[in-house]
């Protein structure tokens, strides 16, 4: 792999891609016996469509700039890819995928994208190039460049790369998040069917290289995905087992025993074992979160939380108090093998004014089994007027294995 990002935009997405990497794309969800999905980091397949945007608008000379309108990014067929929120939603790959032949600096870039508070150009992001042959799985820390669509780039400058635990699956990263003082926080999947064993892992500064210090903080996971950080406390979703909290006061503040990382996993890697953890919302479908995976934190203090499978997204109070479901499938529909009209969110992520994101990986049930369909995934966006939930409106499509989501502010 390279460390090193091209500062040029990617002129065009190209309709070809190399056969042998297609056949290594993943299969990301798969049914347990009870009839919930579990939830994989999705790493797509030759990551090309559409033709990539143009600049976006300038602010007036005569009257003072307006606050910068916010830019969402996703991973979607390997390709970082930054979209406007306002119509028509230019779009711009930031970070194509890697292609030995046509694209040998770029990078494979999927999962969660969060973006440090206190520096916010730096971001984290799932990256796992080259994963099946020489590659790691972990997650890059990036630079990015440039203010607006057409202008922006990004350069990484370090990686996260922990152990795993054995698992029936292929390792995953996914989750992501910073703490206040500058410490990360990371997600990976473990077991997609049956058992517990994903992590979540803090991280110590400096980042700026291959060789970052960490401790686990959980490796018991149930089909670990999103991060959402809210001061000291720490969610995690999980697909098979709801939402838990972490105090972040009970963590390690270095990968040294007497700094509060104490023990060891099975891998011999460093493990906090005072760590605590409660259940803050189960997997219940009464809730909508049937397979939780989402997190994100409206401006107002409410809480969003996607479900996959059922293909809702489900408002809670910053205590966990149920509201209401924001968005849910048309009554009558079923998932087939066409995915539901509002589709399948998994990755979300709130704008400042409150304009709900989500990345909808287009499940399908099909032959096969369940899972994204080709090129079924969307990128969408649900405005609320007077507090009320408008319905979803559609900002790309065709999109292979869109998962993550992250909201920049220029």
């Amino acid at each position: 792999m390279t460390d090193g990002i091209p500062t040029t935009t990617r002129p065009a997405r190209d309709g070809g891609g190399d056969p042998a990497r297609r056949r290594r794309a993943r299969h990301l969800f798969a049914l347990v016996a009870a009839g919930v999905l579990a939830l994989g980091a999705c790493n797509g397949d030759d990551g090309t469509d559409e033709d990539a945007g143009g600049a976006g608008g300038a602010t007036t000379a005569t009257q003072p700039a307006a606050a910068a309108a916010p830019l969402v990014f996703n991973g979607q067929g390997n390709d970082l890819v930054a979209y406007a929120t306002e119509p028509p939603f230019e779009d711009q790959v930031v970070i194509p995928h890697y292609d030995e032949a046509r694209q040998p600096d770029g990078l494979d870039i999927n999962a969660q994208i969060c973006f440090d508070p206190d520096d916010p150009r730096r971001f984290v992001a799932g990256e796992d190039t080259l994963q099946s042959t020489t590659g790691e799985p972990g997650w890059g820390i990036f630079e990015l460049e440039g203010d607006r669509i057409g202008e922006l780039s990004a350069r990484q400058v370090g990686k996260l790369v922990p152990t795993y635990q054995p698992t029936a699956d292929n390792p995953e990263n996914y989750g992501c998040g910073f703490l206040a003082d500058g410490r990360i926080v990371t997600t990976d999947i473990g077991d997609q069917v049956s058992g517990a064993n994903g992590q979540l892992i803090v991280w110590f500064p400096p980042f700026e290289s291959r060789d970052v210090g960490y401790c686990k903080l959980d490796v018991t996971l149930p089909t670990a995905q999103s991060i959402l950080v809210d001061g000291d406390s720490v969610y995690v979703a999980a697909a098979r087992g709801g939402v838990f909290r972490y105090d972040a006061t009970t963590f390690p503040t270095s990968p040294a025993p007497e700094d509060g990382c104490d023990g060891e996993d099975g891998t011999g890697a460093p493990l906090a074992t005072g760590v605590t953890r409660e259940q803050f919302l189960s997997a219940d479908d009464t809730n909508g979160i049937a397979t939780p995976a989402g997190l994100a934190l409206g401006p107002d203090g409410q809480l969003y939380v996607s479900s996959v499978f059922n293909g809702v997204i489900s408002e809670f109070t910053r205590d966990g108090t149920f509201v209401r479901r924001v968005l849910e499938p048309p009554a009558g529909e079923t998932l087939g093998e066409r995915p539901f009209t509002t589709g399948t969110p998994l990755g979300i992520g709130v704008g400042p004014d409150g304009t709900l994101y989500y990345a909808d990986i287009g499940i399908v049930v099909s032959e096969g089994g369940v899972g994204p369909g080709e090129r079924t995934g969307t990128v969408r966006r649900i405005r609320f007027a007077d507090g009320e939930p408008q319905p979803p409106e559609t900002m790309a499509d065709g999109l292979a294995f869109p998962d993550g989501i992250g909201v920049w502010v220029p």
